[in-house]
C-alpha cells in the first residue's frame, strides 16, 4: 500500500460545471481523517481505507443538502473516483497530489 496522506487538488465533473476541491487525508490503519474544501465550503471527513481505495460520506449544504457518497482510489500522487449525490447521479472525480 502507498502512503495515501497528503493534499489532493481535485475535479469533480458534474452538471453545473467542474467543481474545485482541495482534500487533505491523514490514514490511521484502514481509516481516514481529514478535511475537504471547495466552492460549496468546507467540512471534515473520515472514512475507511482498503488497500489504496478511499470511502467517505460528506455533508454539503450549497447548492441544497445532500450527502455524497465518495470513493477514490490513489495511485502514486493520482486520484480518480466518484461522488454520488444519490437521486442526481455520481459523477467522476480526478486529481493529483499537491503536497
Amino acid at each position: 500500500m502507498a502512503n495515501l496522506d497528503g493534499t489532493y487538488d481535485l475535479v469533480a465533473k458534474t452538471p453545473m460545471g467542474n467543481q474545485d476541491m482541495k482534500l487533505t487525508i491523514q490514514v490511521n490503519g484502514s481509516s481516514f481523517t481529514g478535511t475537504s474544501s471547495g466552492a460549496m465550503g468546507s467540512s471534515d471527513i473520515s472514512g475507511s481505507v482498503d488497500g489504496d481505495t478511499i470511502a467517505w460520506q460528506q455533508p454539503i449544504t450549497v447548492p441544497m443538502p445532500l450527502t455524497l457518497d465518495c470513493k477514490a482510489t490513489i495511485t502514486g500522487d493520482t486520484l480518480t473516483g466518484t461522488v454520488d449525490t444519490g437521486a442526481f447521479g455520481a459523477f467522476p472525480v480526478s486529481g493529483s497530489k499537491s503536497g
